[in-house]
């Protein structure tokens, strides 16, 4: 399943970049990629920091602040395994293989779950002996 999301969300990327690019040509824009990317990853982010911060702030004012490091740490997980594997295809140290993405993000959430299962039952075990 999280196979097919990563095939989606990257089909749909060069899909919008290769609009991007037909926007820029019909209407004479001539931005070259570099001031494509500098405006439209600046919006981007610009737009993401509109929609997360207001949630990271309500996750921590409502004691959430693990959900705020998952969120976090699965952000850096994506970006080092893209690395990775574009590292291994560059070098040539080893295969380009979009499933190795994919098992590495599934490690790390199969990982995540197992700790979280354990963290639930030593803070329900320690709210029930001291009541917080």
């Amino acid at each position: 399943m999280l196979n097919t999301i990563l095939y989606h969300i990257v089909d749909f990327l060069a899909s919008a970049h290769s609009r991007l690019l037909t926007l820029n040509d019909h209407y004479e824009l001539y931005f070259s990629d570099k001031q494509l990317h500098f405006w439209v990853i600046g919006i981007i982010g610009m737009l993401l920091i509109f929609a997360i911060h207001p949630l990271f702030t309500l996750l921590a004012k409502t004691d959430h602040v693990m959900v705020i490091s998952w969120i976090y740490v699965f952000t850096m997980i994506l970006v080092l395994t893209f690395a990775i594997e574009i590292g291994q295809g560059w070098s040539g140290r080893g295969t380009m293989d979009f499933d190795d993405i994919v098992f590495g993000v599934c490690g790390f959430i199969l990982l995540f779950g197992i700790f979280a299962v354990i963290r639930w039952v030593i803070l329900g075990i320690f709210r029930t002996l001291f009541g917080r």
